[in-house]
């Protein structure tokens, strides 16, 4: 009886046939939210409200090896807060994220703020 190694197995089948990885939109996704929430932690440490981020992946497969991603995040910031400055670090940490981790080329980071929460209790809502 023989053994092969894992890596001799591998040189004996040509590449197309060995398979392909694929990272699923659910985990881009998650990643993306994480690195939102990262940032917005990140960008204000003694803010109260937890950061909440939603994020739609859209997906094109012409870059290889794992594909492009176009993303949208949907973030809750507390008010008052620079917001600019705030999608800007939102929208670094989701592109860097995304590549580092996925290995995915980010081909644009939306960022949409859904809601502006304010940051002292008991502040009046303007209407």
């Amino acid at each position: 009886m023989a053994t092969v190694s894992a890596s001799a197995a591998a040189a004996d089948v040509p590449a197309g046939e060995r398979g392909a990885t694929r990272v699923a939109d659910r985990v881009v996704a998650k990643i993306a939210a994480r690195a939102a929430r990262e940032a917005l932690h990140a960008a204000s440490p003694g803010d109260p409200t937890d950061a909440h981020a939603t994020v739609t992946v859209t997906r094109r497969e012409v870059h290889p090896p794992f594909g492009e991603a176009r993303l949208r995040v949907a973030v809750e910031l507390p008010y008052p807060t620079p917001i600019g400055p705030r999608c800007q670090l939102v929208r670094r940490q989701v592109t860097e994220r995304v590549r580092t981790l996925a290995g995915m080329t980010v081909a644009e980071v939306v960022v949409q703020v859904e809601r502006l929460i304010p940051s002292s209790p008991g502040r009046e809502r303007l209407r």
